[in-house]
């Protein structure tokens, strides 16, 4: 019986091959590419280019593959999406927070937490957007991107076609801010001497979506400005744990149209494993070529993930969403920009 079992277990295992395969070489294809400096350049890293083709194929060969495929598939797209978070710690310490100071940690919750709610209430009242939709594309709006696109998925219970919807918003004005702000700081630096490359460094970090974006952007303007940006980027991204589990109590609360009862709690431990991480990360006990080796797989893991992502989605899933979706990743791209600008501003006037 044992024997049956252990064989049985084995075939299991079998089943999800193929499909990780394919999701693997899409990941280490689009790594390839990212790193070409033509590509790079763009801010288009590995995880915007693994959902990129990942659709391509999903809408072209894939569907011949899907019987072969789909289990290896959807464990990329869960399971390798949460150990890819929880690695996402080892990218950040805690000296990163004592370093933007008190007036960076005040800057980023406060839009942090102002996106989320712009997001919510112009994308679900105003534009009778669907709920899960405008939660994702403010999740990727207000903290880091795609990553928080897919690690807020699983607590809102989205659909590929909306989480694609959401990170469709997040590469499309992430990349269009990568060569607006450069030109912002030049009109800053004529009309504003009083701003400094670390301050405006902060404002980038605090306002743009993707780390890689962050980064292609603050590099453009001075290496001041792009390692404030970074950390501040990071700080963003830290609080994505907190961020998962107040929003788990608040799908637990919500109550659907259709009158189904409210949802039980579902705790995002990944997202609390995550922390751990970067808790364990801030005390510096690996050698720094095994946390480099680290970062290196999670962004194959991630890359596998929106691979998995891609391959799920049909574009005329997309082509249903509509306006609706851009529209609002532009209202709050708008308000990143300027209303992110303004509360800059204030804060660093009030606290220093």
């Amino acid at each position: 019986m044992a024997e049956i079992t252990s064989t049985h277990h084995r075939y299991d295992v079998k089943r999800f091959i193929p499909g990780l395969a394919l999701t693997a070489v899409i990941a280490f294809a689009t790594a390839w590419i990212g790193n070409i400096p033509a590509v790079s350049g763009l801010g288009l890293g590995a995880l915007t280019l693994a959902i990129i083709v990942g659709i391509v194929l999903g809408n072209t060969l894939y569907p011949a593959a899907h019987p072969l495929c789909d289990e290896g598939v959807q464990f990329a797209k869960q399971k390798l999406l949460r150990l890819g978070i929880i690695l996402y710690g080892f990218r950040l310490t805690f000296q990163q927070v004592m370093d933007v100071g008190l007036s960076g940690v005040a800057i980023d919750i406060v839009m942090l937490s102002s996106t989320f709610l712009l997001a919510t209430f112009i994308g679900a009242r105003l534009m009778n957007l669907d709920l899960k939709t405008a939660w994702l594309i403010g999740a990727g709006s207000s903290i880091c991107g795609a990553a928080a696109v897919l690690a807020t998925a699983p607590v809102v219970k989205a659909e590929s076609s909306k989480v694609a919807v959401a990170v469709a918003t997040v590469v499309i004005f992430g990349t269009i801010g990568i060569f607006l702000y450069p030109l912002i700081w030049h009109e800053v630096a004529s009309h504003y001497p009083a701003v400094t490359a670390t301050q405006f460094g902060v404002y980038t970090g605090s306002t743009m979506h993707e780390v890689a974006q962050v980064v292609a952007a603050g590099h453009a303007v001075s290496p001041e400005t792009e390692s404030a940006a970074v950390i501040a980027k990071m700080l963003r991204v830290m609080m994505l744990a907190p961020f998962l589990l107040l929003l788990s109590i608040a799908v637990s609360r919500h109550v659907g149209h259709d009158g189904t009862r409210k949802q039980p709690i579902v705790f995002p431990w990944f997202a609390l494993m995550f922390i751990l991480v970067a808790l364990f990360n801030s005390f510096h006990l690996l050698p720094a070529q095994w946390v480099a080796t680290i970062n290196a797989l999670d962004n194959v893991l991630l890359a596998m993930a929106m691979a998995a992502l891609g391959l799920t989605t049909r574009i005329s899933q997309l082509m249903k969403a509509g306006l609706k979706p851009f529209l609002l990743g532009l209202i709050l791209f708008g308000w990143l920009i300027i209303g992110g600008g303004a509360i800059n501003l204030a804060i660093h006037s009030w606290i220093g």
